[in-house]
């Protein structure tokens, strides 16, 4: 037996293990006591992310599609098949009619190779990482008011923490690892707020839990920021030197009247000020979001980032804002430029200086528009401008509930997926490419604190198969490309090159320790542990003024509860790796005994006046639409809403009815009545 440490890739807190071999298996899998993100704790996907790549349905070969059916191929002859449809596709019709998707489960090395083929051979920015069709990343968000879109501190500074907030995240569920860090400094001491619609467990044991009417956040940030401002516990001095924008936002939140947002948002008025007043007193605080958060209007967003910067508590010692990053490397895709507007290392586009760097490392031009992003591509009445799809394990078919796109791949000349099992995606694909499991590659991931980490290889992957990034090193070769990567860590020196907060990074140096926290340079090769802990940013912070309170949008008459659509609460019993875990797969569908079809949730009041028990089959009406599924009756969601978890995609579908995926779109409240069928 031999034992590597390792970082686990299921999420995206990153947490330190052992894995255990025994000849060229993985065989289990053991925490690291002293990893500084989960010091010897790791959550049920993490015991069992081992036995993912002893599936005995993985893709071993390449699948090319021959007159209407995939059939297996050599690689020969699938990269040969790319590059004369690549290169006829672009002749005909331009750089533009090709996007370029992953999932924000693929490594830095894998994600800095995809753009760069869309980039710098292809010559578009139409790309994007698979999160993007259904959230409102929050990228220009804390970039526009933080100036670095990330998470300020460390995972392990929320045990100093005396307040710590939590919205729209089930930490129980989706980041266990972080749940644990909560509640041990909830134990030692630290208050613990928690706004959300629904109770989960961690919101059994806050100290102030306000159970909000969905979409009303804004209005509830925006009465506790009043309440601070007329109690004077904001930290005028932070604010005098290091803030802009500060006098435009007070004048704005001077009209929020506590009363008013207490009855539009369902929370009693006191309960808004004593979280308020708990989070306004204490000296350290953090502020903890996730896609919960991220599916709304941006405007949340935010509103928590006024309430932080309010108190000067964006950084230090048990204080910062956190966007919890369910996908285990959604930061390092984003860090790497899986954005249709951004490079990487986060600069804009049309930014003419940061082109200028990347064509002196790429030795080729930059495209300057930006590009598009998913939720364009996969909208029906866009689709016609495409004519290319290449998709690095990600499949939308399954995870993009706000579409259908199935039918927008089935438009396209060529779709190329990128996968280690054959997804309901692979379908629609004219190529599928075998990629290769945890444990068979180095690579690195860049988890929610901003840790870069190398995932190690300790087994040799089937024959037959090849590690994505070699592929993507292979295409850009086949299309004529000077591509020279001997290895994953010489992807990783390029990064360095190309990104300047890795620039002090190599695989060399993240083998010593636990990773590296960006911004890392060669003037700081250990890292940032506190993204500001060198001092602000020389431009500062800025304050966002948000609108005034505006009237509840009008319910329809007889529709009287309230649908919130639900990103990730059930996701992962969806996921297809938990899916080839026999120990995950059982675990996770646990639920799903007692409802075979799906549910939806409704309250308990809400169900004993409508006469419904738990199990019932029921209807779901809309103005617009209806539908039938099965009733869940629990007292996690309140009165008055109903939950439509991320799997049910019939239900979702046929009540959101939203039009085009706009932003706002994610955030406009549905109203829907049951009856009992």
């Amino acid at each position: 037996m031999a034992h590597s440490l390792t970082t686990c890739t299921f999420c995206g807190v990153g947490c330190g293990i052992y894995l255990e071999t025994a000849g060229n298996r993985i065989t289990g899998v053991y925490p690291s006591m002293s990893h500084p993100s989960n010091e010897g704790r790791i959550c049920i996907r993490g015991w069992n992310v081992h036995e993912v790549a002893s599936s005995p349905d993985r893709l071993r070969r390449p699948l090319l599609r021959r007159d209407g059916t995939l059939e297996e191929a050599s690689w020969e002859e699938a990269f040969g098949f790319i590059r004369r449809r690549m290169s006829d596709i672009r002749e005909r019709w331009g750089p533009d009619a090709f996007a370029f998707f992953n999932a924000p489960r693929c490594s830095n090395e894998e994600t800095y190779l995809l753009q760069k083929l869309a980039r710098s051979v292809i010559g578009t920015n139409n790309l994007d990482h698979g999160t993007g069709v259904y959230t409102n990343n929050s990228i220009e968000v804390l970039d526009e008011m933080l100036g670095r879109p990330a998470a300020t501190g460390c995972v392990a500074d929320l045990e100093r923490a005396e307040v710590i907030l939590v919205d729209g995240v089930d930490l129980g569920v989706q980041l266990p690892t972080i749940g644990g860090w909560v509640m041990r400094a909830r134990l030692n001491g630290a208050t613990l707020i928690v706004i959300d619609a629904r109770r989960h467990r961690i919101a059994e044991h806050a100290d102030h839990f306000l159970q909000l009417r969905p979409g009303t956040d804004v209005l509830l940030y925006g009465a506790m920021t009043k309440v601070l401002l007329d109690r004077g516990l904001v930290d005028e001095r932070f604010i005098r030197e290091h803030c802009h924008g500060y006098a435009a936002f007070a004048a704005e939140i001077r009209d929020y009247d506590l009363l008013a947002v207490a009855e539009a948002c369902g929370v009693p008025a006191a309960a808004i000020e004593a979280a308020a007043l708990a989070y306004g007193r204490a000296k350290t605080a953090a502020l903890l979001y996730s896609t919960g958060a991220e599916a709304r209007h941006p405007d949340s967003i935010r509103a928590i980032l006024n309430l932080a910067l309010l108190r000067g508590q964006v950084n230090g010692k048990g204080s910062g804002v956190f966007p919890l990053a369910e996908h285990n490397n959604l930061q390092g895709c984003c860090d790497m430029g899986m954005l249709p507007d951004r490079l990487p290392g986060h600069a804009p586009v049309q930014d003419a200086a940061a082109r200028r760097g990347l064509q002196k490392v790429w030795g080729t031009a930059v495209p300057e528009r930006p590009g598009v992003g998913a939720r364009e591509f996969f909208d029906q009445a866009h689709a016609d401008r495409f004519k290319a799809a290449w998709l690095c394990r990600y499949d939308p078919a399954t995870t993009a509930t706000f579409c259908d796109a199935a039918s927008v791949l089935d438009r396209m000349e060529l779709v190329v997926v990128q996968h280690l099992f054959n997804v309901p995606t692979a379908a629609h694909a004219h190529v599928v490419l075998p990629v290769v499991a945890f444990g068979e590659e180095r690579v690195t991931f860049t988890s929610t604190d901003r840790r870069i980490q190398l995932a190690e290889q300790v087994v040799e992957p089937p024959a037959g198969t090849m590690p994505a990034w070699q592929q993507l090193a292979q295409v850009g070769r086949e299309l004529g490309a000077a591509w020279d990567y001997p290895d994953s860590a010489a992807v990783m020196d390029e990064i360095a090159a190309a990104v300047p907060i890795y620039s002090g990074v190599s695989h060399a140096s993240l083998t010593r320790g636990y990773g590296r926290q960006w911004p890392c340079t060669r003037d700081k090769p250990l890292g940032t542990r506190r993204l500001f802990e060198d001092g602000c940013p020389e431009r500062g912070f800025h304050f966002a003024p948000l609108s005034k309170p505006a009237h509840a949008p009008v319910r329809p008459e007889g529709f009287p509860l309230t649908l919130i659509s639900g990103q990730s609460l059930y996701y992962w019993h969806q996921n297809v790796l938990v899916q080839n875990s026999e120990t995950l797969r059982r675990e996770h569908r646990v639920l799903l005994l007692d409802y075979p079809e799906g549910f939806v949730e409704m309250n308990a009041d809400d169900a004993e006046d409508l006469r419904i028990r738990d199990g019932n089959p029921i209807r779901l009406i809309s103005p617009d639409e209806s539908v039938r599924t099965t009733a869940r009756v629990t007292a996690e969601v309140r009165r008055g809403t109903v939950y439509v978890p991320f799997f049910l995609r019939h239900v979702e579908r046929a009540m959101s009815r939203r039009g085009p995926l706009g932003g706002a779109s994610l955030s406009q409240p549905v109203y829907v009545r049951i009856e009992k069928v």
